[in-house]
């Protein structure tokens, strides 16, 4: 779901992740005002702890602070094929920050995907998504960056080829793929599954990442939660309408809460951009909140196919010798944690027999996993996860996929073979 952003820049294709992740807006503007106050202190209070309980359902921090850096200082470059983006500073301060925004102003960017001064906002700002925010939830979340701690440091301008930085490109993009609207109940539903379409579609623009991208740079409306890779950050979002891949449908309630709450269940656990997610967003939502994402979740309509990305193929006579050399890398490497069938020790150690997402069209997700290891986030309900290591120094790109292969085509997988070539293209990418 966390998120990382596409960015469309006009009606080209312009795409650039985020990794599940928002952006509060696109631009290096100035924000100018003043904030309307509560009633009483204790109403702007409550105000400003809703507002931070909002903001978390955003994941805001994780765009908008720099690892090590002050927070919501904004500064975090997003590389694009066009370009560099910058996210702004969001912090309270008048000279470079949103000490200067009105409500009016902030809504108008959350809700529009327009600046103060009515220019066009980058989609990476994912305001096709926070339209469906409500005003009041609006007006909280400016309420509390409001009270954080002013930062006067200036937002970096965007570093952008022509004629990708010339906003006025967007009105195209815009007028194909954004409709401009608050989240509207469906009264056939109850309470709490409006709830949980409200946080999904709404501010935690989930099928950002969960959706694929066309040619433009827009989401793929039929394709919705169908899966999508995640270009910059080299993995891939796994479909959540396909029981091949990620579909919940025949997941229980629970686990799917477990997993967005700590990070682990019994059917699986969360690696990279969405264990990002989970640490910066999800484990501080209620259970109440939780529950909700989950029983909508639950609902989203699964599909007989899950979509097939590009994927390198091998022979069937060396995917052969693949599985073979495979199988002894696996027993030397992965069987103490994961058991010689596969079926491992969850949550600490996840099974990797009948595991949707080993067995997926995709392989990328599995390959990044052995060669870059990893942990499921640090949370409450997990506050000591067991982690991956990695293996890109001690496993050629052959053996690495050669072990893939192993994994997801034993013990009943239905995975196709790996090939050496895309471990290696895999391991000469980017991390994040």
């Amino acid at each position: 779901m966390k998120r990382k952003s596409l960015f469309a820049l006009s009606a080209v294709v312009v795409v650039a992740a985020a990794a599940l992740v928002p952006v509060l807006w696109s631009g290096g503007d100035n924000l100018h005002n003043g904030s309307a106050m509560a009633a009483t202190p204790a109403d702007q209070a409550a105000l400003i702890k809703k507002g931070e309980y909002l903001a978390r359902a955003g994941d805001c921090i994780a765009c908008h602070t720099v690892r090590g850096g002050k927070q919501f200082a904004g500064g975090l470059p997003m590389l694009t094929p066009f370009g560099t983006m910058f996210t702004p500073n969001i912090t309270p301060d008048d000279q470079y920050g949103i000490g200067k925004w009105t409500q009016d102003d902030f809504y108008r960017a959350m809700h529009t995907g327009r600046s103060k001064d009515g220019s066009l906002l980058y989609p990476g700002f994912p305001f096709t998504s926070y339209t469906k925010v409500t005003r009041a939830d609006s007006d909280a979340i400016y309420a509390y960056l409001r009270s954080v701690t002013p930062v006067n440091v200036p937002s970096r301008p965007h570093e952008l080829k022509f004629p990708f930085n010339q906003r006025n490109m967007l009105i195209g993009w815009r007028t194909l793929f954004f409709r401009e609207g608050e989240y509207k109940a469906d009264p056939t539903k109850s309470v709490e599954w409006n709830r949980g379409a409200y946080l999904i579609e709404g501010l935690g623009h989930c099928g950002m990442c969960h959706t694929s991208i066309n040619a433009m740079g827009g989401p793929v409306s039929s394709a919705a939660f169908a899966g999508g890779l995640i270009p910059l950050q080299n993995w891939y979002a796994p479909s959540l309408t396909s029981n091949k891949e990620a579909g919940l449908g025949d997941w229980e309630t629970k686990d799917i809460a477990d997993l967005l709450k700590t990070g682990v269940s019994n059917r699986g656990a969360v690696f990279g951009p969405m264990a990002e997610v989970v640490h910066n967003s999800l484990q501080y939502m209620s259970d109440e909140d939780i529950n909700a994402m989950a029983t909508y979740l639950k609902t989203i309509p699964q599909k007989s196919e899950a979509p097939e990305p590009l994927q390198l193929e091998t022979s069937e006579k060396f995917g052969g010798e693949l599985l073979k050399q495979g199988q002894k890398i696996y027993a030397d490497n992965c069987a103490k944690c994961h058991a010689e069938n596969g079926l491992g020790m969850p949550p600490n150690f996840p099974p990797l027999a009948n595991n949707q997402s080993i067995q997926m069209p995709s392989a990328v997700n599995p390959i990044r996993m052995v060669l870059n290891g990893g942990y499921p986030p640090s949370t409450d309900g997990n506050p000591h996860p067991y982690g991956m290591p990695p293996f890109a120094q001690a496993l050629s790109n052959t053996e690495v996929a050669a072990v893939v292969t192993y994994i997801r085509m034993s013990w009943g997988n239905h995975g196709t073979a790996v090939s050496p070539q895309q471990v290696s293209d895999l391991r000469s990418a980017p991390l994040d």
